[in-house]
Order: C-alpha cells, then sequence, then structure tokens
C-alpha cells in the first residue's frame, strides 16, 4: 500500500490535471483528483450556497453522467443562484433563458440576419447563434414555453445539435441543462410532455431550508459583503471527467439489479404487488435504466470507488424514476405520489450475489 499511495502522489503532482485512465492505478488516481476536486467545489459551492447537499451532489452527477436535471421548488429557494455558482466554478459558460409563453424557438436556437459588408456594400446571410449555444444553460420555469419552443430545447438536450431553417448546428460539449419548474402557480403553463421528461436524468425536489440555515442564508445575503466563488475545474476538464466516469466497471450483477429494479415499476413485473401496481399505470423505460448505472457510476468516482456497488444504484433511483412513472387515477384519488410507491418497490427487488471484481478504492 505505502508503494501505491507513494506512485498516485507522484503522480498527482506530475499530472494534477490529467483524469485519463488506463491502467488501475492511473484510476485511482483519477479519482483521488475528482474527490478531491468534488471536495474543493463543495467548500467553494458553500460560500455562496447554504445547505441543499442533496440537490448540488445530483447536479454535479447529473453533469458528470452528460445528463440534464429538473428542480422542482417554489420561488425563492436559490435553484437559480445553485445552477450559476456551479457554472461559476467550473468556469463554464453560462446562459440563463427565463421561459415565458411568448417565446419563440428562434429566441433561444438563434436566426439568420442579413449583414453588410462595410467595404463592398455586399449583403449575406449570416447565423446569429441564440443562447442554446452554450456549455451550461438554466431553462428558468420551463414549463411556461409553448410546445414549439420546448421542442427545439428537447433536439438540443437529446442530440447535442440546433435546427434553424434548413440548417443544422453542433453545440460544443459540455453542454447541461438545469431546467426550474414552480409546482404551484399552474396559469399559463404547459405541461412538460412525457419524451421531454424522459430526457432529463433526474427529477429533483428543492425543498425549504432549516431554520439554521435559513438564519445563515439571510445573514450572508443582507450585508455589503459579497462572497467570490474561485473556478475548481474547466470546461476541459468536466469532458475528461466524463469520460473517466463512462469508464468505471460495473459488475454484471448490479447491472441485473438495475435492470431488475426499473423492470418492477411496470405493472405485473413483480407477482404480489397489485397493491402497488394499481397505483402504475406506466413505468420507466430503458432510458431509466442506462441512467441508473450512469449515476451508480458517478456516484462510485465522487464517493472515492472506481467501482459500482448496489448501494449506489439505490441512492439515485428516486431521482432517476420519480418522474418517469405514469400513476393511475387511484393513485391521484388516494393521494399516492411516486415517491412512496418507488421506495417500496425498492423493499421489494431483492439484491443477487456479487462476483468478485476488480476495484481500486481511494481513502
Amino acid at each position: 500500500m505505502p508503494v501505491l499511495l507513494d506512485a498516485l502522489l507522484r503522480q498527482l503532482m506530475e499530472k494534477p490535471n490529467d483524469y485519463s485512465v488506463t491502467t488501475d492505478r492511473d484510476a485511482a488516481a483519477a479519482v483521488a483528483r475528482l474527490k478531491a476536486a468534488r471536495d474543493k467545489l463543495r467548500a467553494e459551492l458553500a460560500k455562496v450556497v447554504v445547505g441543499q447537499d442533496k440537490v448540488l451532489d445530483a447536479l454535479l452527477i447529473g453533469l458528470l453522467c452528460r445528463g440534464h436535471v429538473l428542480m422542482l421548488g417554489v420561488p425563492g429557494l436559490g435553484k437559480t443562484l445553485m445552477a450559476r455558482t456551479i457554472a461559476r466554478a467550473l468556469k463554464m459558460e453560462f446562459h440563463r433563458i427565463q421561459f415565458t409563453p411568448d417565446l419563440m424557438p428562434a429566441d433561444i436556437t438563434g436566426t439568420d440576419i442579413i449583414e453588410e459588408d462595410p467595404q463592398t456594400g455586399r449583403r449575406k446571410l449570416s447565423f446569429l447563434q441564440g443562447p442554446l449555444f452554450t456549455n451550461f444553460l438554466l431553462a428558468d420555469e420551463i414549463n411556461r414555453a409553448p410546445p414549439k419552443t420546448q421542442s427545439a430545447l428537447l433536439q438540443a438536450m437529446q442530440e447535442l445539435e440546433v435546427s434553424a431553417g434548413r440548417q443544422t448546428y453542433q453545440l460544443a460539449p459540455p453542454f447541461f441543462v438545469v431546467a426550474t419548474q414552480n409546482p404551484i402557480e399552474q396559469e399559463g403553463t404547459y405541461p412538460l410532455p412525457e419524451a421531454q421528461l424522459d430526457r432529463f436524468m433526474f427529477n429533483v425536489p428543492v425543498g425549504y431550508p432549516t431554520p439554521e440555515e435559513e438564519a445563515a442564508i439571510v445573514a450572508s445575503t443582507t450585508t455589503n459583503v459579497q462572497a467570490e466563488v474561485q473556478p475548481v475545474l474547466t470546461a476541459g476538464e468536466i469532458l475528461q471527467l466524463q469520460e473517466l466516469v463512462r469508464g468505471v466497471p460495473v459488475a454484471d450483477p448490479v447491472v441485473q439489479y438495475a435492470v431488475a429494479l426499473v423492470g418492477a415499476t411496470r405493472p405485473g413485473y413483480l407477482p404480489g404487488q397489485d397493491g402497488v401496481y394499481k397505483y402504475i399505470r406506466y413505468g420507466g423505460s430503458p432510458r431509466a435504466t442506462q441512467y441508473l448505472i450512469l449515476g451508480g457510476k458517478a456516484r462510485a468516482v465522487l464517493s472515492g470507488r472506481f467501482h459500482v456497488d448496489f448501494a449506489d444504484v439505490r441512492a439515485v433511483a428516486l431521482p432517476v424514476l420519480r418522474h418517469r412513472l405514469v400513476l393511475t387515477f387511484h393513485a391521484r384519488a388516494e393521494n399516492v405520489d411516486a415517491d412512496a410507491l418507488i421506495a417500496r418497490l425498492v423493499q421489494n427487488v431483492p439484491e443477487k450475489a456479487v462476483k468478485p471484481v476488480k476495484a481500486v478504492v481511494v481513502k
């Protein structure tokens, strides 16, 4: 162990920002760097954001998995502040779009404009990029946008490209969308279609702070002192970390457990669960299974492990599945929500024996 630690320390000093993985030793060094970067990132975020640790972890996991995150919460809980602060700490280009019922697709994708050359006087069409061309996009109150605008955003989220007129433009990675939604006010809103909800990796509720956290928020935001967030990572390093997460090995029993967990959300999958399935009309798709595994990989790496355990899959089950269950009338009538159903299904899906897997653990 001392030999391995010495090698890791030398590698960390020689290449502090190299997250490439070629051997187990490289994997351990890359995981150590990411874990240290995560701790430093949390320290920087704590200068501005008080509490909301689970929400911040979900945002970071979603970014590392090349996913997108939908945040639900009443106004004033700091959703916009969290997104802007993370983008600043990661040194990513940040754009914010306030969605309104009159927002058109060209308002977010961009449009062709006529430009005149001041020397020759000749005119030509040029494409003026919209706010979608960024690394970190905050889509505020996304459910207020009309379906046409939502479909334009959907293409960018899924295909990493934008169509304007007859041309298609590629978005430069990393591209991360954080959308907010107000669960209270529904006047003048357009419900998100299931296809667009399914493109979000996580559905994360943002709750009220504790009295102690609220006192800290008031104390830090009602003075002339403004906290400065220092960059921890760059967009290029985020791309390397995304590759690192994809390379984390997963044992077959863990994959089978994720498949069984998503399958259990589909009516009739588990025998003897009629008391649960009477509340579920449709369950999760294979995309939910993909996000369970990817989320488990990111959580494992952020915890200092280069392998995925059953606990990692269970930890991301709620944010991955809660917006993918279509509930029946009985659930609405009896006030049964998706979280309660998912918790019951997680208890009913057994773990399988894990085959030995060569793992690299960094303490």
